[in-house]
């Protein structure tokens, strides 16, 4: 796991078929409601395949960031009935979580005169009070798309500089993810997926988490 601040993730489908691509929103969603719940801040960014995110890098801040990414690293399975291929008898679907080791700080350097940042309204993690002034922010570097929302600090002045912060650290984690999608080696974290053992299983349209 990173020894900084944060810790960074890879939720891919690596090579599979269209319905790990919705596995892996329905994963992303249920982990933001989680970090809410537990009162941390994930930075998502996603590169879109058919039918849902291929494959996305997350980023954690908040304490008991290291618990909740172990709680998810490894092979998760969803277990339902396509919905795109009405009679494939395939019913398990496979996402891999991998934590990304190692950062490459420098590489993309976030520019603030690339970033439009603007204010919102907002309550904290974990269902916090509500913010009385517009302090949270919503910052977007224009270059690549990245998007981050802040709401931890009292104040827009340090919010925003834990926007850039955290843009920073979006785009290394992103840039290490794309590194080893371009790998030919079969150790490439996007081929490295097991598909068995899983870490978590869910079930169903709506995503039930099977605790047996």
């Amino acid at each position: 796991m990173n020894s900084a601040d944060h810790i960074s993730l890879l939720v891919t489908a690596g090579d599979g078929p269209t319905e790990c691509n919705q596995a892996v929103g329905h994963i992303l969603t249920r982990m933001q409601e989680e970090g809410d719940m537990y009162g941390l801040s994930l930075s998502i960014h996603c590169i879109e395949g058919r039918h849902g995110p291929k494959s996305a890098v997350v980023v954690v801040h908040g304490d008991g960031r290291t618990a909740f990414a172990k709680s998810w690293v490894g092979t998760i399975q969803w277990r339902m009935q396509s919905q795109l291929r009405k009679h494939h008898k395939r019913v398990n679907w496979f996402v891999g979580i991998f934590a990304i080791e190692q950062s490459q700080p420098g590489v993309g350097d976030i520019s603030q005169a690339d970033v439009t940042f603007s204010t919102l309204r907002a309550g904290g993690p974990g269902g916090q009070h509500q913010n009385t002034t517009d302090s949270a922010v919503r910052a977007v570097h224009k270059p690549s798309g990245l998007t981050v929302v802040v709401r931890e600090a009292r104040s827009q002045h340090r919010n925003k500089a834990l926007a850039l912060e955290r843009l920073q650290s979006l785009s290394d984690a992103q840039a290490v993810a794309d590194q080893e999608e371009r790998k030919s080696s079969q150790n490439g974290l996007h081929r490295a997926l097991e598909r068995g053992n899983p870490v978590r299983r869910f079930v169903g349209e709506r995503f039930k988490e099977d605790v047996k």
